[in-house]
């Protein structure tokens, strides 16, 4: 809980957020995921596996970030968990708006595989990584081209087939 304290400096009325009880201290994510009811857990299938579906357990709450036992910004906290009886748990933080619904928030967490796997495949096969810049803008301009390559040659090599050769040969 946080209230708005108001005081005086410089003549000037301001206003701070501040810790509205002294004495409780702010809890971690896991002490957090461990003590959520089981009622707010929301079952979801989020890929098919070698060995079956992976289903995990989500959920969601509006927290606020501390910094040195002060706040400092809410935020949605999405919280992942195994199934079973010794859950493991993952964290994602998200700044989006307060009306999100939480299918988007499970689908946008999965994103970061599909960027990390971009990345990992521009830098292994159209060089991404072979860049000697020194502004920023000519990093961006290198970055961006190197991923909208990757962008259609992912989609020349769907297009044509699994067995195409002409994906490699491109990139090479």
């Amino acid at each position: 809980m946080t209230i708005s304290k108001r005081y005086r400096w410089g003549g000037k009325e301001r206003t701070k957020i501040v810790l509205a009880d002294t004495d409780s201290k702010p809890v971690s994510v896991c002490e957090l995921a461990k003590n959520i009811n089981d009622y707010f857990w929301y079952r979801r299938q989020v890929s098919e596996g070698a060995k079956g579906p992976i289903v995990y357990e989500f959920t969601r709450r509006r927290v606020i970030l501390s910094a040195s036992g002060l706040p400092e910004k809410t935020v949605w906290l999405l919280i992942r968990g195994t199934i079973g009886d010794d859950p493991q748990y993952s964290y994602f933080i998200s700044n989006a708006q307060r009306s999100t619904q939480l299918k988007t928030l499970i689908w946008l967490s999965g994103l970061r595989w599909a960027i990390e796997q971009c990345f990992e495949e521009a830098k292994t096969e159209l060089g991404m990584d072979h860049y000697e810049v020194r502004k920023f803008m000519a990093w961006y301009h290198h970055i961006l081209t190197c991923i909208m390559a990757h962008f259609f040659l992912w989609h020349l090599k769907i297009r044509l087939g699994k067995k195409s050769t002409i994906y490699y040969a491109i990139a090479a």
